[in-house]
């Protein structure tokens, strides 16, 4: 076998390595991105970026504090993938949690953050501005969380009416907290659970959701002995609670959001 040249060699190696890039899989996540493989993905069609919305609160003594954080990242990543010509911008992570003195609701347990609305509204705004001025053209809003729903419309009308002669458009998708709080307690009903049993926070429906999502979010040994109510922060019954069940929850979340992102792409 002939010996070939080092210089011939170096070349051989430069063009698998280039071979090599090229055929790496692109993540959706735009913080995984350099700069310029993001404007490359922009000037080649991908244009809808999501934003979603976590929060950082109490979730019950078995339950980790960003649940809604993790949650909105990992959902996201998946109604991306779906969509196609899709990025996940950063969760946002800190949004109105109640007040802080005297505190309320979720404040009333260690590690909640929370912000005023004006403060939650302005990082909206400014999050939508700097992504229409970098070329994308639809601006999506996932809120993982029920309290800022309305936060989420009101800085998406304001920017649409301001942007009404721009092809640019801010959509504030609320199919996604409905697939979590109707759609999911709807399936979990027909398996046979009852409506204590789900409940509204850190019970069956939240808990489950979080072991299919990523199992570490949870403390298992803490699940049997909570005793819920307000002094565990815990409104519904995780004991029954299972991975599989969780699945149906992301199915129903991912299938609705995507459905109802097509549509306002459709008709933008």
């Amino acid at each position: 076998m002939p010996i070939l040249p080092r210089s011939c060699v170096a070349l051989l190696l430069v063009a698998a390595a280039h071979a090599a890039a090229a055929e790496a899989p692109t993540s959706v996540y735009l913080e995984e991105l350099t700069w310029t493989e993001l404007r490359e993905q922009i000037r080649s069609g991908t244009t809808t970026v999501l934003v979603p919305i976590g929060g950082t609160e109490q979730n019950g003594p078995a339950m980790v504090l960003g649940k809604h954080n993790v949650r909105a990242h990992v959902l996201a990543g998946k109604i991306a993938a779906g969509l196609g010509h899709t990025v996940v911008a950063p969760v946002i992570a800190y949004v109105p949690e109640g007040a802080i003195n005297p505190p309320t609701a979720h404040m009333m347990f260690p590690g909640t953050i929370t912000i005023s609305d004006a403060a939650f509204e302005s990082t909206l705004e400014s999050a939508a501005r700097s992504f229409r001025q970098h070329g994308f053209r639809d601006i999506v809003f996932l809120g993982d969380h029920g309290g800022y729903q309305k936060n989420m419309k009101r800085v998406a009308d304001k920017l649409d009416r301001e942007w009404a002669a721009s092809p640019v458009r801010v959509h504030a998708i609320d199919a996604y907290y409905q697939a979590v709080v109707a759609d999911f307690g709807q399936a979990l009903k027909a398996r046979g659970h009852s409506e204590k049993e789900i409940g509204t926070h850190a019970g069956l429906a939240d808990t489950s959701l979080a072991m299919a999502v990523d199992p570490k979010l949870l403390r298992s040994e803490r699940l049997h002995s909570s005793s819920p109510g307000a002094t565990d922060g815990v409104y519904g019954d995780p004991a029954k609670s299972s991975a599989e069940l969780g699945q149906l929850g992301v199915d129903l979340i991912v299938g609705r959001s995507i459905e109802a992102i097509r549509r306002e792409l459709a008709h933008r």
